[in-house]
C-alpha cells in the first residue's frame, strides 16, 4: 500500500491542557469566549477559499466523514462503519446514526457524496483522489460507495486531511459550483453560525449545536468527540495589535490567536494571561507570483524571485524572537520526512545582481509590479520585505494596500493587474500540509485547476500525482526531489521561512488543543 501522508512522524504535536487558574476575567462569562483571530471572516465558503481564517471557520461549523489523531492517522468522524473491497477499490461508508444539521434535518449519504465532489474540484489532494475516482455515490440513506479505478492508500486521509477535510454540507449547499461562493450556512459541525450577528470587520458568532451528537472515542486532534463546553463564542476582530493586546491584559478577551510577537512583553508580569505555542511544527511561509501574468508569465522572471529572498529578513519581520523561526532549503516543510536539499544552493542566497539579470532577460520594461499587502495579517510584513528588494533591481512595484479578507477574493482574479489583476502575493500553509506533494497547495501545477497563481506544468504535475502510489521509500523519496528541482526550475513559488506562532490566553481558559488547526471543542472557561 502507497505511503500515507498521515504517517509523517511529528510527534511534537499532541493534545494538550493548557495551565490555568480559576479565574473569570471582567467582562465575560463562563460560557462565553472571547476570541481576537488572526484575521477578519469575509468569506465563509471552504472549498472557494484556501484562507486559514476560513478554515478555522469551517471546522466550528461543519463536520467531516474522518478526522485525524495527533500522529495524523485518519480515524473515522461522521463515519460509523466502513468496509474497504479485497481489491482496495470500492469503500463503503455508513455515517453514524443521530446526525443532524443546525436546521434539523438529518444527514445523509448524499449530503456527503454531493459536498465530497464540490471539494474534489479545488482541495489539491481532493483533485488527486478525483483523478484515481470512478464513482461516488449514495446507496441509501446513510451508505455511500467511493469506488476507483486503481488502488489508492490516501482515501480516508484526504478526506479529513487537517488542512482542508471534505466538510459536510447538506445536498442543497453543496451542489453550488465550486468556483462561486456559498451563502447558505447550514452546518453539520459542534457549533452554529450566528449570521444575523455576523459583522464583516467586526464580529462572528458561534453557539453550541444543541443536537450535535459527539463520538464516544476521547477527543484526538480532529477525531473523537467534540465537546462543546461553551454556550456562545465571539470572535472579536481588532486589526489593531495594541488595542487586542490591552483588551487580553484587561480581561475584555479571552484570547488572541496570533499576537503580534514584538509585543508579546507587554504580558510580562500579568499572571492571569498566559502565552504557548499552540502548533509546534508550525507554518511555511511562501511567495507566490502569478504565472499569467507579465513578467512573471515569464519563468525567468519568478526564478529572479529565490535571489531576491534572505529568509531571516522575513522572519525577523514575522516572528521576531529566534526561538520562533528559522530558515528552510526546502519547498517541503523542514522537519518533516519529505524535506529535501535538493536545488538548495538557490535557497536562500541572495543576489540581487542575478536577479536584475534575470529580469532583464524575460523581458521586463518597466510594468508595474502589483505586489498584495495585508495589512491586517501575519505575512503582511513579508510583503513589505519583497516590495523593497524587488525596487532595490529597478522594479517598478505598486504596493496596494487591503485587509486580508479583500486580499483572498483578489487573488482570485485573472484579470491583468490594470484590470484588478495581481502580481505577487504572500500566504502561510500549516505544516502538515506543506510537508505532502498532495496538500500542498503551492504545489500543483494543473493550469486552470491549480491554486492561485496558475502554475502549468505537465511534468511537475506528473510526479506530483506519482508520489502516492509509490510504495518503495527510496524511489518516493526520488519524486520529492525531482520534484523540487522541477519546481524550482519553473519558479512555482518561494518559501521565505518557517515559524511557530505563540497564542496568548487568559489563564481560565482550558483545554486548548495543540494543532495546526484552530479547534475550539473541549474548551472551556474556568
Amino acid at each position: 500500500m502507497a505511503w500515507k501522508p498521515c504517517l509523517i512522524a511529528l510527534s511534537a504535536l499532541s493534545l494538550i491542557s493548557l495551565p490555568a487558574l480559576a479565574q473569570t476575567p471582567a467582562g465575560a462569562t463562563s460560557k462565553t469566549l472571547k476570541l481576537v483571530p488572526h484575521a477578519d471572516l469575509r468569506n465563509i465558503d471552504p472549498v472557494w477559499t484556501t484562507a486559514i481564517i476560513t478554515r478555522n471557520h469551517a471546522y466550528m461549523v461543519y463536520d467531516a466523514l474522518f478526522g485525524v489523531d495527533e500522529g495524523f492517522a485518519p480515524r473515522p468522524q461522521m463515519v460509523g462503519e466502513e468496509t474497504v473491497s479485497a481489491d482496495g477499490l470500492t469503500y463503503t461508508l455508513t455515517l453514524r446514526s443521530g446526525l443532524k444539521f443546525h436546521d434539523g434535518v438529518s444527514v445523509t449519504a448524499a449530503d456527503a457524496a454531493a459536498s465530497v465532489s464540490r471539494w474534489m474540484k479545488r482541495d489539491a489532494e481532493g483533485q488527486a483522489l478525483a483523478s484515481v475516482l470512478a464513482e461516488i455515490k449514495a446507496i441509501d440513506v446513510r451508505t455511500l460507495t467511493v469506488k476507483l479505478k486503481q488502488p489508492y492508500g490516501f482515501v480516508e486521509s484526504s478526506l479529513g486531511r487537517i488542512g482542508a477535510p471534505a466538510f459536510i454540507m447538506p445536498e442543497r449547499v453543496a451542489r453550488t459550483d465550486a468556483f462561486q461562493q456559498i451563502d447558505d450556512t447550514t452546518g453539520s459541525g459542534p457549533y452554529r453560525f450566528e449570521r444575523p450577528e455576523w459583522r464583516p470587520g467586526n464580529l462572528a458568532v458561534y453557539t453550541r449545536f444543541k443536537d450535535y451528537a459527539p463520538r464516544a472515542e476521547p477527543t484526538v486532534l480532529t477525531a473523537g468527540a467534540k465537546l462543546v463546553k461553551l454556550e456562545r463564542v465571539e470572535w472579536v476582530y481588532l486589526p489593531d495589535p495594541a488595542t487586542a493586546v490591552a483588551a487580553l491584559n484587561s480581561g475584555e478577551v479571552d484570547m488572541i490567536e496570533a499576537p503580534t510577537p514584538d509585543l508579546l512583553p507587554l504580558f510580562q508580569g500579568n499572571a492571569n494571561v498566559k502565552i504557548a505555542v499552540a502548533d509546534p511544527l508550525g507554518m511555511q511561509v511562501v511567495l507566490r507570483p502569478n504565472h499569467l501574468q507579465p513578467p512573471f508569465d515569464n519563468p525567468k522572471a519568478r526564478q529572479a524571485l529565490y535571489y531576491l529572498v534572505q529568509q531571516s529578513e522575513y522572519m525577523r519581520v514575522m516572528a521576531g524572537s529566534p526561538e520562533y523561526w528559522r530558515s528552510c532549503d526546502s519547498l517541503f516543510m523542514c522537519g518533516t520526512p519529505t524535506a529535501t536539499s535538493a536545488g538548495a544552493e538557490i535557497f536562500d542566497k541572495p543576489d540581487l545582481a542575478k536577479a536584475k539579470q534575470l529580469f532583464e532577460e524575460a523581458g521586463y520594461k518597466g510594468e508595474p509590479v502589483v505586489v498584495l499587502y495585508p495589512t491586517d495579517h501575519p505575512s503582511g510584513p513579508a510583503a513589505l520585505v519583497t516590495a523593497e528588494n524587488l525596487r532595490k533591481i529597478g522594479v517598478n512595484v505598486r504596493l496596494e494596500a487591503m485587509d486580508w479578507a479583500t486580499l483572498t477574493t483578489r487573488r482570485a482574479s485573472k484579470n491583468p493587474v490594470s484590470s484588478g489583476g495581481w502580481s505577487i502575493f504572500h500566504t502561510r500553509t500549516d505544516g502538515v500540509s506543506a510537508a505532502s506533494p498532495l496538500a500542498n497547495n503551492p504545489v500543483g501545477a494543473g493550469c486552470e485547476k491549480a491554486w492561485f497563481g496558475w502554475p502549468c506544468d505537465s511534468e511537475a504535475e506528473r510526479l506530483r500525482l506519482a508520489w502516492p502510489f509509490e510504495a518503495d521509500e527510496k524511489k518516493r523519496r526520488d519524486i520529492v526531489e525531482r520534484l523540487q528541482l522541477r519546481l524550482i526550475e519553473i519558479g512555482s513559488y518561494v518559501v521565505v521561512g518557517q515559524y511557530t506562532m505563540p497564542t496568548a490566553y487568559r489563564s481560565n481558559v482550558v483545554g486548548l488543543i495543540a494543532s495546526p488547526a484552530l479547534v475550539l471543542w473541549n474548551i472551556e472557561k474556568r
